[in-house]
Order: C-alpha cells, then structure tokens, then sequence
C-alpha cells in the first residue's frame, strides 16, 4: 500500500450520501485520512438516517464530518479542493461546474490500489459475470492455486473504498462498472490532476441493450461511456465483448488490448473465443485455428442459456489469467448465482430410488426478487427447459400488484407441481391454473408448510427417477408477486426461503 496521504487538511465536499454505499464509504475514506470533510445531499437526514448513523458510528471520525443535507450550497463547492460525485448527478450540474476537481469513490480507489484489476459492464448480465468471476477466483485461492484474497465491487452496491486498506498486491478486484461510472472515470481523467486511469487487465462487456435513454440523448453515447472500460489497455490487458451484436463486435475491433469474443453460437475457426454449443457445454478456443475444449459445464447450477453465456465470458478471463481449464470448468459449475436471483442455495444428494430407477439429486433456487409474472415465467423456462421435461417444482404467488398472471400461469403448465403462497395475487392465479388444468398445492398462509409441501413433491420425482435425463429435481420459489403481508419484502421472504428449505432438509 502506499503510505503517502494526499488528502490531510483538505477541504473535500462528498456531493450524495445516498444508501447504497458509495459517499458513506467516500466520507469514511476520506475523513478518515484528516481530510475536512462536507457531506452535502438533497435528500434531509430522516432519509439518510441509517448513513449517517454508521458514519457517526465509525471510530475516529465521529463527529468530524460536516452535513448540509435537504439542499446544496454553492460556497461547500467553490470552496472544495475536491469534490466527490455521485454517479446519480448529471456531469452537467452547475454545482460540478464550479468545482476545482471532480474525483469519485473508484477513481479515489484506482489512484491507491495495489491490486489486480478486472473489470465488467454491459447492459444485462454484468452483475452475474462479475460475480461469477469473483467466485471462481475465490474458489482458486481456497484450493491454493494462487495466493491473496479476492473482492468484489462497483455498482453491486459495494464500494472498493470499503476493502481498499485490506487489498495488497497478490490480491485480485473485480468491479461491476455501470456506463454512470466509467462516465464519470472519463470525467475525472480530462483534469489536471495526476488522476490514475481504468486499466483493467480484463476487460468484459456483456451484452448491450437500449438503457438508461432518459439520460442519454443517443444510443451511441450511452455505448461510447461504455467504451471507456478498455479505453486505456495495451497489449498486456483482454477484452471480452460479444460476437452477437454489432456493439460488441466495435468493442472487439476497437480496443487496444487482446480481444476474445463470446458467443450464443460456434464462432469461424479464424475467431478466438468462446461459444456455447447447443445445450450441452460452453467451448473455447484461445487462438484462431487451434484446438477447442469445454470451459463452462452443460448444465451449471445458474441455469438458462443466458446465464450460461455470461458464466463463458467470465471463463475467457480466468483462462487469459492463466487459471487451467478443469478448475475453471469445475469453478463456474458450481456458482450459485446472485442472491434472490435464480440462486441456487441447498441440494440434497439423491437416494432411495425405486428399483430400476435413476435416483434423482434435489436443487433448490431462491428467486424472490422475481416479483412480476414475467420474472417467474423465464425462471419456469429456464429449469424446466423449452419443452419442459426437466422435473421442476414451482413454487410461487403472493401479494397483487395489479398485473396479469396469464404468462406465469401458461409456464407454470411446464411445472410438475405447483405450490402457491397465500395472497391477493395467487387468488388471481388459481383460475387460471384452474383453466388450464394445472394442479396445484395451497395456496398456504405458512412458509413452512408450503416449503415441506414442495420438498415432498420433490421427494416424490427424485425416487421415482422421472426426468432421470436432466440429473436433478428443480425446486424454485418465484413468486411473480409482491411480498407484503407474509414478508416484510422480497429479501426477507427469499431468506426466509432459504432458511426453512435447509431446516427441513435436515430432518
């Protein structure tokens, strides 16, 4: 780490508190250094209550730090040697205007950590390769394949700032960048200020997609901010970008580093990459002509192709960082994804099958923060697959939120059994269950009995073996309803999910 503290005695305005982590951990950061630290924020302290409350909290910096919050001052600004962005503010703010220098809680991180940098953005999908790339380095240290730790930060709500003093030099960091960042990293660069650019030594864009188009009058400025993840490579650093859209392929054309290209289908034998064949594994091939092999198993425990594609764009950067094919494969196998996201959190071997029957493993998914009909339908789709013959136990409803069950009632079909929780919106969904002549359980007004119900169920496939070509039983809980009444949200109900299912198992 290095030991030279810029920032004693300087006066630094951290422009948005906020909840989510990033000005909590500037403003500890910072005043933690001896800097005179100014909070400014228009939200007023009621509703930054539980951000201030840690950052008074904090031992040394008690009482150190100013607030002005319900408004901005200009004076916190023009009398700031430097002030601290919020990606939320637009860069044309006539508060940043009047600024001397404009830095943020990662381009604070970039100038003073000592570690490996990976990097990812996109559209979709980043939040998952990013931490599917954390978890299969993690994974490499618990098997002593390389030494030091590794982390996770950026825009999955966990600022750098709050690792950086535990970080050295064998470390690796992983940051989620989103397209307000890498914006603001550009923003910062243009200063005269000795400011230490984005190098990441990986570099993924996952796919691109219309977003955020109420901020960005163009399509191509939304696509330029994400440019600048690879804007400062060299030759020593790899981007990964998709072959299926003409974005990528820019990304792939443009960038200065190594480029490896990720792909739904086989590339040409001239492209270096990866690809995903079918339904069985993802492929790679590091160089142009020669020999493919699988990085990415056939069937991950993150399920649904999508999902697959993001788990072989993580699995070229651990190939480039010179990580073995087996440990990769075996790594992203095993990632259970984001929390209340298609989470895959317990499963029980399989035993006790009928006679002459495959015995079936049971997995079971946490996918609470599925709260529309929509998010349970493609979670049905991808566990119990397009023809629906993989053994999938759903369970779902809950709360309505004035919308139409009819997609989540039309793959339910798909499902094995179907158990409902009570609420507003499973009264909404049992006629149509009913139309459709699909059997369902419930609807149950006590989490623990509808999770033994599904378990049984589950129990049930496993012994008989059926679906014995898809390996596993599939339980999921994805509600596609609010969570109010049984829950205090969808986080509360997707842990108490969690919890109950590996209670149960055990007995």
């Amino acid at each position: 780490m290095k030991t030279v503290n810029p920032y004693s005695g300087m006066k630094i305005t951290v422009m948005g508190l906020g909840l989510n982590g990033g000005g909590l951990e500037s403003a500890r950061y910072l005043a933690g250094r001896g800097a005179l630290v100014t909070v400014t924020d228009t939200k007023d302290e009621t509703a930054l209550a539980p951000s201030i409350e840690a950052l008074e909290g904090e031992k040394g910096i008690s009482g150190k730090i100013r607030y002005c919050l319900g408004r901005h001052e200009m004076e916190d600004f023009t009398a700031a040697d430097m002030v601290i962005k919020n990606p939320g503010v637009l860069p044309s703010s006539p508060y940043l205007s009047a600024s001397k220098r404009i830095e943020t809680d990662i381009s604070l991180f970039l100038a003073a950590a000592p570690a490996r940098l990976l990097a990812v953005t996109g559209s979709k999908g980043k939040s998952g390769t990013a931490s599917a790339l954390h978890w299969a380095l993690v994974k490499a240290r618990e098997r002593g394949l390389v030494e030091g730790r590794a982390w996770l930060g950026g825009n999955i709500t966990v600022s750098p700032l709050r690792f950086l003093d535990q970080t050295g030099e064998k470390d690796d960091v992983v940051l989620e960048l989103s397209s307000w960042q890498l914006a603001d990293l550009r923003l910062c660069g243009s200063q005269k200020s000795g400011n230490v650019p984005l190098k990441p030594r990986c570099a993924i864009i996952t796919s691109i997609m219309r977003d955020h188009q109420d901020r960005y009058s163009r399509m191509e400025d939304y696509v330029n901010d994400k440019r600048e993840i690879y804007r400062h490579q060299d030759t020593s650093d790899l981007t990964v970008a998709s072959a299926d859209d003409d974005w990528g392929k820019s990304f792939l054309e443009e960038s200065p580093g190594r480029r490896l290209a990720f792909s739904a289908h086989p590339l040409a034998e001239e492209e270096a990459g990866g690809w995903l064949s079918g339904n069985g594994p993802g492929f790679v091939r590091l160089s142009p002509g020669a020999e493919s092999f699988p990085a990415v198993p056939a069937d991950p425990a993150v399920p649904g192709r999508h999902q697959k594609k993001n788990l072989l764009a993580a699995a070229l950067a651990l190939l480039d960082l010179g990580f073995a094919a087996d440990n990769v494969r075996e790594s992203l196998g095993s990632y259970p994804g984001i929390e209340h996201r298609l989470e895959m959190f317990h499963e029980t071997p399989g035993n006790g099958a009928a006679p002459g029957a495959a015995s079936l493993s049971i997995r079971f998914y946490n996918d609470s923060a599925a709260t529309i009909p929509e998010a349970a339908a493609a979670a049905v789709e991808a566990l119990a697959g397009d023809d629906g013959k993989k053994p999938l136990i759903l369970v779902t409803g809950g709360t309505d939120k004035n919308l139409d069950y009819g997609p989540l009632a039309k793959a339910a079909a798909k499902a094995k059994a179907v158990i409902l929780l009570t609420g507003t919106g499973s009264e909404k969904i049992v006629p149509l269950l009913t139309a459709g002549g699909v059997p369902f359980f419930g609807p149950f007004g006590d989490l623990e009995k509808a999770a033994a119900c599904a378990i049984e169920k589950a129990g049930d496939l496993a012994k008989a073996g059926q679906g014995a070509k898809a390996g596993t039983v599939f339980v999921v809980l994805s509600p596609g309803c609010a969570s109010f009444g049984m829950f205090k949200n969808e986080f509360d109900r997707g842990r108490r999910w969690k919890e109950t299912v590996e209670r149960l198992s055990l007995r």
